[in-house]
């Protein structure tokens, strides 16, 4: 089957989005399909505003609709509601071509965050632009419920997974500094709550990893805080292995992949009890969820490692890629292709 995924979100950013999409391509193809992108790559772009990393296309309708029609897929899926996504939505609509869509973001608390829109507002638009969708596949049970109860139709489950063969617990002292150590591994902006961890009065010390919008000033703000870029995965799991708690202080993630990648290393996880450590940690000894980050965060060193890595084995790409094909919509080809619009 031939399929194309249209995603505003690409190299070079890292985040769990593009993750997600690289590492369901691959359990894709290697079940038999064909697997095109559609990206910003190929298009002219201008920096997101309040996020210069995002790259956002220039007017991609024309150039949408052709590489659609060169490519003449079977099934369509709309990763994200950027301008490409948008193009991609207007074809499917003008030329009848069913489509799905994901929702990778709490978009609607991030503009929030970031602009103060009402989350109302937001949340119509979204509505608006998941509306024709066949399947909107949301990443966990929670968060399907959450857009059902914000009027969200055709809402399917589409979780996640961990690469093991990357992500596994090793003997590793990446990271030199007094233990224990607490580690931040994401995105560096406002929407992470990542000020929420560095505030805490916490024994040994911490680490942050990633990049972001937010990062010069958390720097000169917190000094005192071990800081490295942008990592690629095999030098990010040494520095999960190395790790006695992973802190997630982020409010805001659908689901949170770090999550997996942490606790596949062996090292149990700090959080909130919101959507997303919600599911991935669930009932189980692999984390501490609590209101009081620090109470986590304390709780946490008394974990076992191996409960984290229990956890973590109970998600898998290949469950998670046979879950968003069960999703899809494939076109029926009645209609030549040559009759697209």
């Amino acid at each position: 089957m031939k399929m194309m995924l249209v995603t505003d979100a690409w190299e070079p950013q890292v985040n769990g989005v593009v993750r997600t999409l690289k590492t369901t391509a691959r359990e894709l193809t290697a079940m038999g399909h064909e697997v095109r992108f559609l990206t910003p790559l190929e298009f002219r772009t201008l920096p997101c505003p309040t996020y210069p990393e995002i790259r956002l296309s220039i007017s991609p309708g024309a150039g949408v609709t052709r590489k659609i029609r060169e490519f003449d897929p079977d099934v369509l899926h709309i990763a994200t509601e950027g301008p490409l996504g948008m193009a991609a939505r207007r074809f499917a609509l003008r030329n009848d071509f069913p489509f799905t869509t994901a929702y990778h973001t709490r978009f609607p608390e991030y503009v929030h965050a970031r602009l103060r829109v009402p989350l109302s507002w937001s949340y119509a638009w979204l509505r608006w632009f998941h509306g024709p969708s066949r399947a909107v596949m949301a990443p966990t049970q929670v968060v399907v419920e959450d857009l059902v109860a914000n009027g969200f139709e055709r809402v399917r489950l589409w979780s996640r997974g961990v690469d093991a063969d990357i992500f596994h617990p090793q003997a590793c002292r990446r990271l030199d500094s007094a233990p224990p150590i607490f580690l931040y591994v994401g995105r560096v902006a406002v929407e992470k709550n990542v000020e929420a961890f560095l505030e805490l009065d916490l024994p040994g010390s911490k680490w942050v990893v990633g990049a972001g919008p937010a990062l010069a000033r958390i720097r000169a703000r917190f000094p005192q805080v071990n800081y490295l870029g942008l990592l690629d995965r095999e030098e990010l799991a040494r520095v999960y292995a190395s790790a006695d708690v992973f802190v997630f202080p982020s409010k805001t993630d659908t689901f949170g992949l770090v999550l997996l990648e942490a606790m596949a290393c062996g090292l149990p996880v700090a959080a909130y009890p919101v959507t997303g450590p919600r599911d991935v940690i669930g009932d189980s000894s692999a984390g501490v969820l609590h209101e009081d980050l620090r109470t986590a965060c304390l709780g946490a060193l008394q974990l076992k490692r191996e409960d984290a890595l229990a956890r973590a084995g109970m998600f898998t790409w290949r469950a998670a890629t046979e879950q968003f094909f069960g999703n899809l919509h494939p076109r029926q080809r009645a209609v030549p292709a040559a009759a697209f619009a």
